[in-house]
């Protein structure tokens, strides 16, 4: 009987193991109201905010409606990790949550890497509704070198391998995921600089409901996770638009004398829904604008030169700007004028900034000075925004 026994445990242990393993290695969950798919690239010198961002996440960790899970990339590890978050009580410094799946090292400025991440997440993990956020650093639609090494090219720039995902890319990312997932992705958003961008938002308006990111630069430690996480896990019912609109006021509060102190930030939340209206506006501005006599233009180039401006000085607020308009002496129409601002104020869900940036209406577009005009108008005009506008047609007539 001692020997059955014996030997009925060490069976019965035995699958308890390889239940274990074959669910570390991606055994379909339950499916739950949401899963939050956070694809940190650490492969830079932002590496150390990475891990403070999932014990952040750690302090709420996964709920029974939501599945938080990360594909985190860090100088400090050989292999890429898969993580599903689950909440700390231990006190430790360390990550605690389980790794199920380790990666050899993966390219996290390749596109398809997080295509791949988010197609296992929501196969492992599936929920009727899909938040995919992708954390590194990030420069709106185009590229820049921040001198030395460093640089910020779209996002997602990996030391490693050189690559980042370029805007167009990301755009097509967030196609393949819709179509894997059978809907929409219901929140794209960028833990990353400057990607609150008319022109990036477009590369993705027909395969995204919900976007959310900043205006302005970021600082190193990003998103207030556990005031948004805990917000959301108060309140499960909330929409799409609801949480981009929570996440975008627990940003500004983190900064402005919340957890993470006083610093100058801009955060906001798009309903992708109304981008067409907000295309079909700008084109006739742009059509409008760019028909003006040599005079006008450049009363209308002061105009663009005084917009509220961001840290890439050629990314300026578009409300701000056709306010600027209306206060000059050119001839636009008043209609013309009205109904761009009404399309952003209709477009932004919730748009928050502290007072350094009170002329941010949560929405940026390319107006460049000449040097910059030269060094990417071939790119810009593939696109998607510009295709539908024409806007360089019209940035052309100013430099």
């Amino acid at each position: 009987m001692i020997k059955i026994t014996t030997a009925f445990l060490a069976f019965a242990l035995t699958m308890t193991i390889f239940s274990a393993n074959a669910h570390a290695e991606g055994t379909t969950a339950a499916q739950k109201d949401w899963t939050f798919l956070v694809y940190i690239n650490g492969h830079n010198n932002l590496d150390s905010y990475g891990a403070q961002n999932i014990k952040s996440m750690e302090q709420v960790g996964s709920s029974d409606k939501l599945n938080i899970v990360v594909q985190w990339a860090s100088l400090a590890n050989n292999d890429t990790r898969r993580l599903l978050i689950q909440k700390d009580t231990t006190g430790s410094q360390d990550v605690t949550s389980p790794v199920v799946q380790s990666l050899p090292r993966v390219d996290m400025g390749n596109y398809h890497s997080l295509v791949d991440f988010v197609k296992w997440g929501a196969q492992n993990y599936p929920a009727k509704h899909y938040f995919v956020a992708v954390w590194d650093h990030g420069n709106g639609w185009h590229l820049q070198s921040m001198g030395g090494n460093m640089h910020a090219n779209d996002i997602s720039w990996d030391d490693d391998s050189g690559n980042n995902i370029t805007t167009e890319q990301l755009g097509q990312a967030m196609g393949e995921i819709a179509t894997a997932i059978g809907h929409k992705v219901d929140i794209y958003g960028s833990d990353a600089c400057l990607m609150a961008m008319a022109e990036v938002a477009g590369e993705m308006k027909d395969s995204v409901s919900v976007f959310v990111g900043s205006q302005e630069t970021e600082p190193g430690a990003g998103w207030p996770y556990a005031t948004f996480l805990a917000d959301w896990e108060n309140n499960p019912s909330m929409s799409a638009q609801q949480i981009g609109a929570t996440l975008s006021k627990d940003y500004m509060g983190a900064y402005n004398g919340g957890i993470y102190g006083n610093s100058d930030v801009t955060f906001s939340a798009f309903d992708m829904s109304k981008y067409d209206s907000l295309l079909a506006a700008v084109k006739t501005l742009a059509t409008e604008l760019g028909g003006m006599n040599a005079g006008q233009l450049a009363t209308v180039k002061t105009a663009a030169s005084g917009a509220q401006a961001f840290y890439d000085a050629d990314y300026k607020d578009l409300y701000d700007f056709v306010i600027g308009v209306e206060k000059s002496n050119v001839q636009a129409k008043a209609t013309t004028l009205a109904d761009v601002k009404t399309a952003v104020q209709n477009f932004v869900i919730e748009s928050d900034n502290t007072s350094a940036y009170k002329n941010a209406h949560g929405l940026s577009i390319w107006l460049p000075e000449s040097s910059d005009y030269t060094q990417y108008q071939q790119r810009y005009t593939g696109l998607a925004f510009d295709k539908a506008t024409g806007w360089s047609q019209f940035l052309s007539k100013i430099q």
